[in-house]
């Protein structure tokens, strides 16, 4: 089988480099993307290894890139991306790249720094112009209400009466600025401290200032002190001192508050022209870093990733050859040995690289290769559990049946076209969605799915038109193949009045899907479909089960697993084939031979229930006595052949139960060595055996103990067996989200669209507009991503246990190749240096 049914097969090889090539060769292959080196030096701190210089180097010229990045993002400019991907510099350009960083990054610090500096500045003469102006008008109010009694109350009644007149004191003050949210625990400091001898007052300042340490915003307000003394003084500034107020020297004189305040805005203009000319320097910089911004992460990460690698490698004894170990796949060999040799030509070297396959018995990692529309469904099985080396992969078929069962719990033909033309939306601008790279968690997942949701859709669209039902409602494309012989009226006013297959029916089917008729149909409606639905579910997930099963048998065939696939693999099959798809089987003989128009014994009433049926089959029961006139059972010798398949299906028990087990214990007293090659209840989970057929090596298996083996043995039998009927069961989940759906769906349109299409005239037209919007909004919201993603969780759920428990054990490890594009995207270079 190709790659795509199986991982692909892979060789541990060994790679000698000359030191003078190594860099170059390491970035061909960083380039192809299909080489996993191992870590030579496991033992050796990250800080001992040869290269940890260059690695620092690099996180240092990240730094760097990333405070112009956080400075570019500030100012909103936007960063110029051609999407193209640099090769990775020479080792010599590094010195040239980290001179050019550190010039720009000194240059902007040095920017931002004076830039500071003026802002800090340009505040303090905002704040200073402002007490200024607003101390003037204090002043003003004062000058003209200098009268005895409101010196008394500024000093205090009592000091008033015991002092000397008030003319004669003289008040000193201070005046600051105070960020607003301070003022009123400020001012009760200041009455308590104090003790009511000072006199506040504070006038708001209208227009926000701009913070020069953060930018922010902050609302301010001024204000002036009076006071006596200087102790009074000392307390007044400490108080000041602890709420952050900034105090600023305020004249006495009218005449100097006014000269300063001329000086003050003549200082604040030439500020602002200096403030400017300094912005437009800084822009130019961010401007001219942010087009080349990009491509300089690209070949820092590059660098990085590269020393990072070479880390791994050891060194000979001459100092002048690196020796690596990767794992390769057998079919890119010959492009692995060119991309080496590009990388010897580049670095002028003379001495070619030396690729040599060595034998191994370590498990070989898994690497699935995959594109666009096979990557979410990789993806899928991947998140259950890696594949084992070279094991079936159940990927290819899981893009049919995954959309294919999630189709039958979500049937609807208009729902299933919302959700295709959602996924194709993704599809045709993919180009464009996926160059936005958003952090959007949520809408990444979609558009990661985006065939996933198409294919969902389409197949929900086919399964809509089986079930012809569009919005809980059939489109009536062939004509009903039912017709009424009793009055129309009559047939659906009366719910109680039911068709007669035999006068009412034409006798041929309706073309495709369900016939319309039954959308009008009463009371056993939701009894004909539970019926269907439920057998097709069964009937699905059967089938489902033994190709599950069958796949284990590829699995055994291919790593010539001889003992698994006749003692594990040929009961397995029978014990479901002989219980399940019998019952399968009867459902479609209960379907051809038994019908309403049929006379007896093979008419309707005659029709045995096939869970009936299946239950008196496992209890070796004799049906009962049946209708007059009708068979006792559905084909001849069906007792005989019931209670054979019924003992077949138990005499597998205890051979996928023993026979392994007690197979292994004889091998191993005749032989008295290791378990036989594929033997062990382990073997299967590391694919490969020792020097198995296929691949590049297998893991190296240890004897086990006989109890874990019969312990084992006995878990995976009990599971296997109970699982069959648990898992037959689970597939009914089919029949209870398709039932829940369309009726959710029915409920939208009684209860919800009905109302608007019952209403007449231009109020009803305003009535349905508004109606049809929230019936709109329900649909989507509801029954297209709820219900979508119920459906959709569910049919995880029956491939995950259902179907890949009968043949995917997924004890691999994933192939981590050396790829610059994977680097990148990520956003991050190799492992940091710890």
């Amino acid at each position: 089988m190709g790659s795509l049914f199986r991982s692909e097969e892979m060789a541990l090889c060994q790679l000698f480099l000359q030191s003078e090539a190594a860099y170059a060769c390491v970035s061909e292959l960083g380039e192809l993307g299909l080489v996993q080196f191992r870590d030579l030096n496991p033992d050796v701190n990250a800080f001992q290894r040869k290269f940890v210089n260059e690695v620092r180097r690099c996180d240092e010229m990240e730094r760097k890139l990333r405070y112009l990045e956080k400075e570019i993002k500030k100012d909103g400019i936007p960063m110029l991306d051609t999407g193209e991907s640099p090769e990775a510099p020479q080792p010599r350009e590094m010195i040239d790249l980290e001179a050019t960083f550190e010039k720009l990054e000194n240059e902007l610090r040095e920017v931002n720094q004076n830039a500071e500096a003026l802002k800090r500045n340009f505040l303090e003469l905002t704040e200073l112009k402002h007490i200024l102006r607003k101390t003037q008008v204090f002043f003003d109010e004062m000058a003209d209400n200098q009268n005895e009694d409101e010196q008394a109350q500024l000093l205090g009644e009592e000091a008033v009466r015991a002092s000397q007149p008030v003319q004669n004191l003289k008040l000193g003050f201070v005046a600051g600025v105070i960020l607003r949210e301070r003022l009123p625990p400020f001012e009760r400091m200041l009455w308590r401290a104090c003790r009511g001898n000072v006199f506040l007052r504070q006038a708001m300042i209208e227009t926000p200032l701009e913070d020069p340490t953060n930018g922010d915003q902050v609302h301010k307000s001024v204000f002036i002190i009076f006071f006596q003394g200087d102790q009074l003084k000392t307390r007044v500034k400490k108080i000041c001192e602890g709420f952050r107020a900034t105090l600023y020297p305020c004249p006495e004189a009218p005449a100097d508050r006014r000269e300063m305040a001329m000086g003050v805005m003549t200082r604040i203009e030439d500020l602002n022209t200096v403030l400017g000319q300094t912005q437009d320097h800084r822009h130019r910089v961010l401007v001219a870093a942010a087009k080349n911004l990009k491509n300089w992460f690209v070949k820092v990460r590059k660098i990085k990733a590269i020393y990072h690698t070479l880390n791994l490698f050891n060194l000979d004894v001459t100092q002048k050859c690196l020796i690596a170990e990767c794992w390769v796949p057998l079919l890119d060999f010959e492009t692995i040995q060119l991309a080496l040799r590009r990388g010897t030509e580049r670095s002028g070297s003379s001495v070619p690289p030396i690729l040599n396959r060595m034998q191994t018995f370590e498990n070989p990692p898994t690497y699935n290769r995959t594109n666009k529309f096979t990557k979410a469904f990789q993806a899928l099985i991947d998140a259950y559990g890696v594949a084992s080396y070279r094991e079936m992969n159940p990927a290819p078929y899981t893009i049919i049946t995954f959309p294919f069962l999630f189709a039958v719990m979500f049937g609807d033909l208009g729902h299933g076209a919302i959700m295709a033309l959602f996924g194709l939306w993704m599809i045709r601008k993919e180009k464009g969605l996926a160059a936005q790279k958003t952090d959007n968690e949520i809408w990444n997942i979609f558009f990661g799915g985006r065939y996933i949701i198409f294919l969902m859709g389409v197949f929900s669209m086919y399964t809509g038109l089986i079930y012809n039902d569009i919005f809980s409602k059939s489109l009536n494309i062939f004509g009903s193949h039912w017709q009424m012989s009793y009055n129309k009226s009559t047939v659906m006013e009366n719910k109680y009045l039911q068709l007669s297959p035999k006068d009412d029916y034409e006798g041929t089917p309706y073309p495709f899907g369900m016939d319309p008729i039954w959308q009008v149909a009463g009371s056993n409606k939701i009894i004909f479909h539970n019926a269907y639905k439920m057998k097709i579910s069964i009937i699905f997930g059967v089938i489902h089960m033994v190709f599950g099963v069958v796949m284990s048998w590829h699995n055994h065939t291919y790593f010539r697993n001889r003992i698994s696939m006749i003692y594990e693999f040929i009961p397995q099959l029978v014990f479901l084939l002989l219980l399940f798809f019998y019952m399968v089987l009867l459902m479609f003989i209960k379907w051809i031979k038994f019908a309403a128009t049929n006379p007896k014994p093979y008419s309707e009433a005659c029709a045995p229930s096939i869970l009936i049926t299946f239950i008196d089959m496992v209890l070796f029961n004799k049906p009962k006595d049946p209708v007059k006139g009708c068979e006792v059972y559905m084909f001849w010798g069906q007792h005989f052949v019931q209670v054979l398949f019924v003992l077949l299906a138990l005499c597998c028990i205890p051979i996928m139960l023993l026979a392994k087990p007690m197979l292994i214990m004889q091998a191993r007293k005749l032989a008295n060595v290791q378990p036989i090659a594929g033997a062990s209840s382990d073997a299967e989970t590391g694919g490969v055996s020792n020097g198995g057929p296929h691949g590049g090596g297998g893991p190296h298996e240890e004897e086990e103990e006989m109890s874990e083996i019969f312990i084992h043995q006995s878990i995976h039998t009990i599971e296997y067996v109970l699982g069959s009927v648990s898992h037959t069961a689970s597939y009914l989940r089919l029949w209870a989200l398709s039932l829940a759906h369309a009726q959710l769906a029915e409920v939208l349109w009684t209860m919800v669209l009905s109302i608007g299409l019952k209403q007449e005239g231009w109020f009803g037209g305003v009535i349905l507009t508004c109606v049809f919007a929230f019936w709109a909004i329900l649909t989507v919201g509801i029954l297209v991503l709820m219900e979508g993603l119920s459906a959709f969780l569910h049919t995880l759920r029956l491939h995950w246990v259902e179907f890949q428990s009968k043949f995917y054990k997924g004890q691999g490890y994933a192939f981590q190749p050396f790829s610059f594009d994977a680097i990148i995207e990520n956003g991050s270079a190799a492992t940091e240096v710890e």
